[in-house]
């Protein structure tokens, strides 16, 4: 079965709302075997909605619609698509009561456009909204299955869950799964992870393998179809271990792993604490930390410490150290990480100082950053070059704080 997903609504395309329906359909719909080969957007016009309908039905055999069918005016979506197919609406009396119970609950007084809600393509098999007035619907016609699904996400996701991915199963006579699993890399660019990995890639077939970059890492996406979630993990399990051959010292995590996650996963896995000393980043690597569930236990604090002075006394960093390499420096990173840790009796310490621009300073260029971790035994520091913009550096400068803290924790403490 191939599909495509058409999400109605001319917000969508101002950048009002991100179409998060469409990620959330894909995403369950390879969890059962169907395959997605588009997603459309399309505003609030039944012409531009009858053209892309007309485009997908050339290329689709389940053609699933979110949003377009409300109260108002410009929810066209069943009126354009039973014009296209040549049903008619009727109204649902279940829906109907449904609605009007509704309105009759909240005190509130019923319009008579709000009966337009319960209209639904004739024959079709009628999705309950148990979140919310209108109604979704499925049919079939011409070989071609049409899904309509109301655009809040509140609505469609249950709805989706409890009612259509029934009707799917119901009407699929072939029943597979496909199965992701997610590498997470950091230090690496894509180019070149895409270089080192290129034997692997080119030989791909079942399972496929994908990379992506995003802002917090670059990833490789292992997808394999079975006919079930065990055999899928087969396929996939020997590249994954192929790939973790060549290029495992990049990677951090995977699936739904972020830097941040997996330093704490980590921390607290190893029953360790953390304080941190940030000058360039300004906070920006504890916020981070402590955006992650129960990092109370991990995380006994840190300061900010962003002008030479704040160093001095907040962290007693030397005036000696300072005049003979400056704040921004391997030694100066080091001194940062071992006296916050020592301020705050953790047993990790991290310290960030760097040049994040506009302009060059202490002598160092812009993008100049020394990352410094101490632990109980001593302490690492990690220079970098980076090229992006001020707040660019500073996020990124962060990220790696992370990366470095999740590499030296795993050297020290082997999960088991």
């Amino acid at each position: 079965m191939k599909a495509e997903i058409i999400a109605v609504g001319s917000e969508l395309l101002l950048g009002q709302i991100s179409n998060t329906n469409a990620a959330y359909i894909s995403a369950r719909l390879a969890e059962v075997g169907i395959d997605v080969y588009y997603h459309t957007v399309v505003g609030d016009n039944p012409n531009r909605l009858a053209e892309a309908i007309k485009h997908a039905q050339n290329r689709a055999d389940l053609i699933i619609f979110s949003g377009g069918l409300g109260p108002t005016k410009d929810d066209l979506t069943k009126e354009t698509i039973a014009n296209i197919l040549g049903v008619e609406l009727e109204s649902d009396y279940a829906a109907l009561v449904s609605i009007e119970a509704y309105f009759k609950r909240t005190g509130r007084t019923m319009t008579e456009n709000n009966k337009k809600q319960a209209l639904v393509l004739a024959g079709s098999t009628v999705l309950t909204n148990h979140n919310g007035m209108a109604p979704g619907m499925a049919i079939e016609k011409d070989g071609i299955r049409y899904i309509l699904l109301p655009g809040p996400p509140h609505e469609l996701e249950p709805m989706f869950e409890k009612e259509a991915i029934p009707y799917l199963l119901g009407t699929s006579t072939k029943r597979e799964v496909i199965v992701s699993r997610v590498l997470k890399f950091y230090g690496i660019g894509e180019a070149e992870l895409e270089y080192r990995v290129q034997s692997i890639l080119e030989k791909q077939s079942n399972p496929t393998v994908a990379p992506l970059a995003s802002p917090d890492s670059v990833t490789l996406r292992l997808t394999a179809k079975a006919e079930s979630h065990e055999a899928a993990q087969k396929l996939i399990a020997p590249v994954e271990l192929e790939i973790r051959s060549v290029v495992g010292q990049f990677i951090y995590g995977t699936d739904e792993d972020t830097l941040s996650s997996k330093a704490v996963e980590l921390l607290k896995s190893n029953g360790l604490t953390i304080a941190a000393a940030e000058s360039l980043t300004a906070g920006q690597f504890m916020s981070e930390l402590a955006d992650e569930p129960g990092i109370s236990s991990s995380f006994k604090g840190g300061v900010v410490v962003y002008d030479e002075t704040a160093k001095k006394e907040q962290l007693t960093i030397s005036d000696a150290l300072l005049d003979a390499y400056g704040v921004v420096s391997s030694e100066c990173a080091a001194a940062l990480a071992q006296n916050v840790k020592r301020k705050f009796n953790s047993d990790i310490g991290v310290g960030l100082t760097g040049v994040a621009g506009p302009d060059p300073h202490d002598g160092k260029p812009v993008g100049t950053v020394w990352i410094g971790i101490a632990f109980p035994d001593d302490v690492k520091t990690f220079k970098l070059e980076l090229s992006g913009s001020r707040n660019t550096n500073r996020k990124r400068a962060a990220r790696f704080a992370f990366y470095y803290l999740i590499q030296e924790m795993k050297k020290r403490y082997p999960e088991n």
